[in-house]
Parts: structure tokens; sequence; C-alpha cells
């Protein structure tokens, strides 16, 4: 296999008109240089087992956003990482101010760190900076210096002005210097990692990443037992992924003490195509790879670690990260980020689970009917069978989601004026599902009537869909008071004054907070109720304002939303989950 160039001298005689030159100012650019491997073997390579990854979200993501994650949002990502089974987290660059230098303390002085998790922490190759960063890993368990210099042919001429044995000397003389102050300032108590990368390695010469690479390894000095870690970043991305691959195939070959090297793989998504550089890079001899939650980072972002890890779960391979909540991944990456997910982000965007078309939505339903005549057939359960259903990759259970077929809510034209309506006349900015659930409830009720949907229609269907009242009393659940009570290790007790079938009774139930608690309460009366979503906001100003709380379910294997207004917001999340939990089994 290599690099070829795909065209045809003469137009296609049928066809009706041929390109024409852009007018851009291509010769400004030059193509990426291809790598001379004649006997290349990763191409008929397969991934059967998850590499090893580590979660740069902290140090590479956070430095890319506008508004750098505060120590709150930084522990909030960090124990979603942990929670979600990564075992390598790079958690910051301390030298670079207190901020990075107090959080790296703070994980390790309140015991934040699960004995089996290796933090790793990034430093440039100056002495000053090297002391600080293996004294911000004091008392650490397991902890890895990551060190870096740019090696890259434009950095040298433009940057260092420096000659590649200039460059080589940074990177050997950095690696001695994190060794020392390692031996002067960690205890026995930490197993200490180094981590070595040519920074910009694709834009490197390969025998010169190779020849940096080894001087190091003669100062760390790799062995059973006492692995280096070279990391070869993609800074940017220049090639096909195709070529990255061949870059990887060539240093796995050449580097000497390769049993002893984990080499990673640091992907960045300038065009596009990081996900593919990643997958290759590991059929091509890579170890491990280094990537942010939904693609954070730099200019394009990093590799999309949930994409990487799902495209496994969907091969049938184990990623040995926990995806199976991906509404909780999302919703707490946009809160330390603050930034949206993308509705058509792979596996995690609001629409990936659903169809417009009609041909999809009945392709889909078929697939289901399928399946379950095949796992009736078989004696089995649909999810003791292969998934095999049209245009859905994976079955949106697994990851917490449903199929949502939304029928011609993009051509009906009172979509839009539904949210409007009710966000500018009530105060409520329903969240997209939801909105989506109830212009199907809107088409379902009027549409036998035809004509214009009028706001006050709107929200009279509303009203009786989501909010009982004494005017409108419906559902087995009325709910009067509640108290809720938190012990010193953080469970509350939840006590509710309610009304279930027409008997009063006193609902109680313990969990991780007040909405927790309620869940479990819900059960002891043979309700299965779980927490899918859940947002909030008050509807104006002032010490009095009211607060609506919207909560999506999954109640007997329904999925639906449900919303409570109340001045309390705890009061109001309760109401949520009755306005659902009565919705169900209405």
């Amino acid at each position: 296999m290599s690099d070829i160039s795909v065209g045809r001298s003469t137009p296609v005689t049928n066809a009706t008109h041929t390109q024409k030159p852009s007018g851009m100012p291509v010769h400004k650019y030059r193509p990426y240089d291809a790598v001379d491997i004649a006997d290349r073997t990763w191409p008929d390579s397969r991934i059967t087992q998850a590499p090893r990854w580590l979660s740069t979200d902290l140090r590479d993501g956070n430095q890319a956003l506008i508004d750098p994650m505060s120590p709150a949002r930084k522990r909030e990502m960090f124990d979603l990482l942990v929670r979600m089974g990564y075992k390598e987290i790079e958690v910051g660059f301390p030298s670079s101010g207190e901020t990075d230098f107090a959080f790296v303390r703070s994980i390790i002085e309140e015991g934040a760190i699960p004995e089996d998790v290796t933090i790793s922490v990034l430093t440039q190759a100056r002495e000053e900076l090297i002391e600080r960063t293996v004294e911000s890993l004091r008392g650490a368990h397991r902890a890895t210096v990551h060190l870096y210099n740019a090696t890259a042919p434009t950095f040298r001429r433009v940057v260092f002005r420096g000659s590649k044995e200039q460059v080589k000397q940074i990177a050997v003389d950095g690696t001695r210097l994190v060794m020392e102050y390692a031996e002067k300032i960690l205890g026995p108590e930490t197993i200490f990692g180094y981590q070595y990368s040519p920074e910009i390695f694709t834009d490197t010469e390969l025998d010169f990443a190779l020849e940096v690479c080894e001087g190091v390894m003669d100062v760390w000095q790799p062995e059973a037992g006492r692995e280096i870690i070279l990391n070869l970043p993609a800074t940017v991305e220049r090639s096909t992924p195709s070529t990255h691959a061949d870059r990887f195939e060539w240093m796995s070959r050449n580097l000497s003490r390769r049993e002893f090297v984990c080499l990673s793989v640091h992907p960045h998504n300038d065009r596009g195509t990081a996900v593919a550089a990643a997958e290759l890079a590991i059929m091509a001899g890579a170890d491990r790879i280094e990537g942010c939650l939904f693609g954070q980072g730099e200019r394009t972002g990093n590799v999309d670690l949930v994409t990487l890890g799902m495209n496994l779960f969907s091969q049938g391979v184990d990623p040995q990260i926990d995806f199976s909540q991906i509404d909780e991944i999302r919703r707490t990456s946009e809160y330390c980020n603050q930034m949206e997910i993308h509705p058509r982000h792979p596996y995690a965007g609001d629409l990936v689970y659903t169809a417009f078309s009609g041909s999809h939505q009945d392709a889909i339903k078929k697939g289901f009917d399928a399946l379950e005549a095949d796992a009736a057939a078989a004696g089995r359960t649909v999810d003791d069978i292969e998934w095999n259903v049209p245009y859905l990759p994976i079955d949106p259970k697994d990851v917490g989601r449903s199929y949502e077929a939304v029928i011609r809510v993009n051509s009906q034209s009172g979509k839009g004026g539904i949210a409007y309506v009710l966000k500018n006349d009530h105060k409520l900015d329903l969240p997209r599902r939801m909105q989506i659930e109830f212009s199907r409830i809107i088409q379902a009720k009027t549409g036998s009537e035809g004509g214009e949907v009028t706001p006050a229609a709107i929200w009279s269907v509303f009203q009786d869909e989501y909010l009982p009242n004494p005017e409108n009393p419906w559902g087995r659940i009325q709910l009067r008071s509640g108290q809720s009570t938190t012990d010193t290790e953080g469970v509350d007790t939840l006590a509710v004054d309610a009304t279930v079938d027409g008997v009063d009774t006193v609902l109680t139930g313990t969990g991780n907070g007040p909405i927790s608690a309620f869940f479990a309460a819900l059960n002891e009366i043979g309700v299965d109720a779980r927490l899918l979503d859940y947002t909030e906001h008050t509807m104006s100003e002032g010490a009095s304002a009211q607060a609506a709380s919207y909560i999506e379910c999954a109640i007997d294997g329904k999925v639906l939303w449900g919303i409570g207004i109340d001045a309390n917001t705890t009061r109001a999340s309760l109401k949520a989950v009755v306005s659902a939990v009565n919705r169900a089994g209405r």
C-alpha cells in the first residue's frame, strides 16, 4: 500500500460538467511526506482489545477553554473520569501557575486518587519548572512526569534557532533532571514513571524523532518493571490517517528496547480524522491513546475518547471504560467545560438515536420487531442475542438512552412555535428532548382538528399532560409536604407526606440526594423509576422566584419527562418526578 494520486487525464464521456480551478492559493501549501514502508502490516491488523487510555481533559482540554475550569469543576471532572474507569489521568501543568499546582496537591492530600489510578503532570524541560512539577507530586501513590520539547524543523529554525543536537540535548538533560528531582523529593511510597514527547511528531523527521527518543531512553534506562512512555503527538494533524499509521509502524519497528516502551498516540483533529488516525496507529503498533471526552482541546480538539471507546463497544470489544450513562457523562462534561455537546455528536448527541425520515423509522421499527421475534424463537432475551437493527449501530439502551422516533417533527410548522410559546408566555425553557416529546403530544391531540394551534391551546394541552392541580387532579400520587435530612456521611433520608391511590401515606427512602432518596421511596411502593436526565432554571428574579425542574425518567420501561414548579428547588424536582410517574400510569 502506498500513497497514490487519484484522478483522470480527460473527463468521462457522460459527464455534464467538469470541476474548475478554485482560485485559492494552493501554492502556499506542501503535501505531507509519505513513509517508505513496502511491507507495512497495519492494514491487515484488527483491534481486538482496548488500548491503555489516558484522559488529558484536565490539562490539554482545560487549557483550551475560554473559561478554564474552577477547582470545583476540575474536581467534578476528575471524579467523573475515575468513575468511568480511566486509570491514567493527566491532571495538570503544575509549574504553569498556582491554580494547577494547588489542584494536584488537593487531590493527593484529600485522598481522592484511587490506588490503581496513575496521575500524570506535564512540564517543559527547564530545571525550575521540573523541580516545581515533581514537588506537586509529593505523597502521591502512582505518578508520572510528562516532559516534552519541540523537535520539528520549523520550531528548530524559527522558535528556538537551534541545531538538532541542541534540541536533542534539551530532551536528554530534561530527562536527567526529572530523575534527579524525583530521587530527591519523592519518597518510597510513590511509584514513579516517566513519559517523553517529541513535540509535533507529525512534522519531525522520523530518523530524528527516533534519535531523540533513543537519547532519552539511554538516560532513563527502561527495563523489565521500568517502562518508559514515548508519546508521539500529532500536535497538528497533517496527513491522512494511513500515513500517520505508517509513521507509528516505522517507529515501533525501529525503537530499541521496544518491549519496555509504551508507545502512545496523541492525535489532534485539524483534518477531522483524529479518531481514524488513533485507531490506525493502534493497528500499527501503538499501545496507548491520549485524548479528551467528546474531543475537547485546542483548535479543532484532541481525539475523542468517547467515540473511540464506543467504536470498540460497537464491534464487541470491551473498552474497559463505562459509558452506560452517557447522558450523565455529557452533562458533567458540559458543566465542567461550559461548552455544549453537538446534537449530532456520535453516540452522545441529542439527535443520534432519532430518525426523522419515514422510511428510516419504518426500517427501525421492523428491525426491533425482528429482533424480538428472533429472541423469542431462540428462547432468549433481546439483550442476549446479537444486535442488528437498521440505522442503529448500538442499542441506545446500553448507554442509558432510548430510540426516539420523532414522526413528522421536522415538517411540523408549529414545533418551533411550541417551544417559543412556552418560553415567552410561561417562562418554561424545555430541554430539547422534552420539546420533541411534547411536540408529538401536540400532534396527537390536535392533529384531527386541523388549522392553527393557538398559544392558549398549547398551554392547555401542556397543563393537562404535565401539571396536575386541584382543578385537574389525576395520577396515582399527589404530594403534600416533605422533609429531607443529611447525615455526617452525606446520606439523605427523605420523608414525604403523599396520597397514593387515594390513601394518605408517608413515603420514605435514602440516597445520595433528595431525588435519589425519592426514587428509593417510590421503589418501595412498586414504582420502578430511574433518572435519565435532569435540568432546572428559575422562572424570574428575586427571593420569591419560582423554579422549574425537568426530569427524564425510565419508568417500567417507558421513557417520559416530568415537570415540577415550586419556589423550593427540591420540591420542584420531587414534583417533576411525580409528574413523570403519574404520566406513566395515565
